[in-house]
């Protein structure tokens, strides 16, 4: 990362620990006193936590040490593609050589204004493929014959067919994880959370473009699609990404299901755990060594200053006396 974009990272992250600890932590900290009938904290569960299972995968994920307790799962959901509903494909079939353009932002995001949603309609109408766009709201004005409106789809199995050509996101892990898996380049719009980190990702691995849901025009969506369609990295990106998801000893399921029964036959799992868990943080940062540290060097500079006051003071005193004799 650049200077700048580093020290927004740094920003960001202070900035949610600080949003965390001051609002949402107390909520969960009453929580599980109230289930565990004591007094205690997200942090001391979270610290007990025998194995912890990632939804990602380094197909994702930027490379980092992890402790031995960790395993990263991601793409575990994943599975081929089925054959989709009659009228689903027979809409899918009709889009010819163009193919389709999935559009869904999560099940989450039930709809949006009317602004925004004829924003989105109107440049997916300029689009040569036919779109599939999971959508809940009032119809917008804009919207083109070659777009079709589901309140419910079988994301999975159409970003697994043969005629998906990109996919429109939010950048939730399911979704990412499903397109990773089928190969299938992105243009991410993430809305809250971890998808604007997971978009992120896909971006610097050059299998997504990215844009602001709030700011995008028309014309920013349209060219994002036929950017990720049209130039061939993307799709060579996506499919890199594919193959190391697939090109595992064992698939993320069968690992997930592993270390839970391994949980189980050995009562849990201590020899993983890290021993930080059970440090104070004056101890974990060595606050206390550091602390000892610089008294000793506060110290020994101070012995030394005082011995070379006395010694400076000592022989100003022999001067005077010799010159007096």
């Amino acid at each position: 990362m650049t200077f700048v974009e580093r020290l927004k990272n740094m920003m960001h992250v202070l900035y949610f620990d600080f949003w965390f600890q001051g609002f949402i932590e107390k909520n969960w900290n009453q929580l599980y006193s109230e289930v565990l009938g004591r007094p205690t904290t997200l942090f001391e569960m979270m610290g007990k936590a025998d194995i912890w299972l990632i939804r990602t995968y380094w197909d994702l994920e930027f490379p980092r040490p992890s402790l031995p307790n960790f395993d990263f799962i991601g793409g575990l959901h994943c599975k081929p593609a089925k054959p989709l509903p009659q009228e689903m494909e027979d809409f899918v079939q009709s889009s010819g050589d163009h193919g389709v353009v999935l559009f869904s932002l999560g099940s989450m995001v039930m709809n949006m204004t009317e602004e925004r949603a004829n924003v989105v309609a109107s440049a997916l109408a300029q689009i040569p493929q036919k779109v599939i766009w999971r959508f809940e709201s009032k119809k917008p004005a804009t919207l083109g014959p070659n777009t079709q409106l589901h309140k419910w789809i079988p994301q999975n199995d159409l970003l697994g067919h043969p005629k998906m050509k990109a996919f429109i996101t939010h950048g939730g892990t399911n979704g990412i994880y499903e397109a990773i898996y089928h190969g299938i380049p992105m243009v991410g719009i993430p809305l809250f959370w971890d998808q604007g980190d997971n978009i992120v990702h896909m971006e610097a691995k050059g299998a997504a473009v990215k844009l602001e849901f709030i700011t995008m025009s028309s014309a920013d969506l349209v060219n994002a699609v036929n950017t990720v369609i049209n130039d061939p990295s993307y799709k060579e990106n996506a499919m890199r990404l594919s193959r190391i998801q697939h090109d595992q000893p064992v698939k993320p399921l069968d690992r997930a299901v592993f270390w839970i029964e391994f949980v189980m036959r050995h009562k849990g799992a201590k020899h993983l755990r890290v021993a930080a868990h059970d440090l104070s943080w004056v101890q974990y940062h060595s606050l206390d060594v550091i602390g000892f540290l610089l008294a000793c060097v506060a110290t020994v500079i101070f012995l030394l200053t005082k011995c070379c006051q006395f010694c400076c003071h000592k022989f100003a005193k022999t001067g005077k006396q010799k010159k007096r004799e």
